[in-house]
């Protein structure tokens, strides 16, 4: 059987730089930081103070306000995401008429890391405090991890395959990949896809603390994301979603759709070495980049712009620095890098989704988003990240990155449809 070609009709985006697409790239484009003290709760007592929260985002846009206190936050981010994506991909919100398409061939994957965090760090209070009676029975489907596939499948109708990705950092990669070959192999026409997440909480926050994986900078917000910078203290956790609508080639051109790019890549690793480090040199991202290029049947000289992973943590950052000079050699030199994450924090499971999104606008406009807060090179990540300032580049292959608590690591790639 012929692979389908699989192309990207659609985007939208929630995150911590903005509530639209357009928004996010003015950010990332111009250096904006979305990171400062958190506003939602109070975080005084906590060794970070800091994070990158979504901002003016109001779901009563999307729907009434009783429907919206049914879903946790990370769905709320999906569904305005996706709502955006198929407003571009100009696709009914209804699927249900069949007048555009055959709703029983529209599929939902969307990833999320940790799901309705805040849902389950409230009602465990309500638990402790006034006793399991009093406990929402909303609680499971608002707190598990597939919500925002089932919950955005129900809004428009979409009966396709329906499941969701959970590999940490990574989800947002792996149900785009997966929803990639679903499309690729025709068990869909077209797959709503990404990832969303919204952990922000005084229970996520305090994990990660006490791992000491994120930023302690809490005077100096702005400048606390700081990929491959010598002085990077560790990541610094944001929210948001980023959607793509992934269509089969013949089915997007029958409807006139305009196409954004086409996806040829996808590569799954595992690392089986750590549950939180990745594997010394990045070995399992670098067969990650590996796979999705083969199977793109792209070659490494190709390749113009990789959005890296570049979570501003010491070990990520020299590591996959190791795992792009084991696939590119000395080429790597010619490849524009960059991480966004400076700009938007690291929206965790809904990363990947907003960073393939970010290659797609660079792709469009011919602009590489920068790397911000780029001040001191560590000797350990010795490779141009686009500092400081984008750049003007025709791109026509690029990549994104991530990897995931568990060794999970995930590559998309996509080009210029021609």
């Amino acid at each position: 059987m012929n692979s389908k070609r699989v192309v990207v009709t659609g985007i939208g985006a929630i995150s911590s730089v903005g509530n639209s697409v357009s928004a996010m790239w003015d950010a990332m484009v111009n250096g904006k930081c979305g990171i400062g003290k958190v506003q939602r709760f109070d975080f005084s007592e906590y060794r970070t103070q800091i994070a990158g929260e979504v901002k003016d985002f109001d779901p009563t846009l999307y729907m009434p306000e009783k429907e919206a206190r049914r879903l946790d936050d990370f769905t709320l981010y999906a569904i305005a995401a996706g709502d955006e994506a198929m407003k571009n991909a100009n696709l009914p919100l209804d699927l249900r008429d069949r007048s555009v398409v055959n709703p029983d061939r529209v599929g939902v994957c969307i990833g999320s890391g940790i799901g309705g965090m805040r849902t389950l760090e409230k009602q465990c209070e309500v638990l402790l405090t006034r006793g399991p009676g009093k406990v929402s029975p909303f609680l499971i489907p608002m707190l598990i991890s597939d919500m925002a596939s089932g919950a955005v499948s129900m809004r428009y109708g979409a009966k396709g395959p329906n499941f969701t990705a959970v590999s940490a950092c990574a989800s947002a990669a792996h149900s785009i990949g997966e929803s990639f070959c679903a499309v690729q192999r025709g068990d869909a026409d077209i797959m709503i896809t990404g990832g969303a997440e919204a952990c922000i909480s005084k229970l996520g926050m305090a994990g990660f603390c006490s791992m000491k994986a994120m930023s302690t900078r809490n005077d100096d917000p702005l400048h606390a994301s700081r990929p491959f910078d010598r002085d990077r203290d560790g990541f610094v956790m944001s929210e948001g979603a980023g959607i793509l609508i992934l269509e089969e080639l013949e089915h997007a051109k029958r409807r006139g759709a305009t196409i954004l790019a086409e996806m040829v890549g996808y590569g799954a690793t595992g690392d089986a070495y750590h549950i939180t480090s990745p594997a010394p040199e990045g070995e399992g991202a670098a067969r990650a980049l590996q796979m999705a290029l083969g199977n793109a049947g792209i070659n490494i000289d190709e390749v113009d712009y990789i959005n890296m992973h570049g979570t501003s943590t010491s070990l990520n950052d020299k590591y996959e620095t190791a795992s792009l000079k084991t696939v590119f050699g000395d080429k790597i030199a010619r490849v524009a890098l960059s991480s966004t994450k400076g700009t938007t924090g690291h929206a965790l499971g809904a990363a990947g989704g907003i960073e393939t999104i970010a290659c797609i606008m660079a792709m469009n406009t011919g602009i590489i988003p920068p790397t911000i807060n780029y001040e001191t090179p560590d000797p350990e990540c010795d490779l141009d990240y686009t500092p400081n300032v984008a750049r003007e580049r025709v791109i026509n292959v690029a990549v994104n990155t991530n990897l995931g608590f568990g060794g999970h690591n995930g590559a998309i790639v996509v080009k210029k449809f021609v």
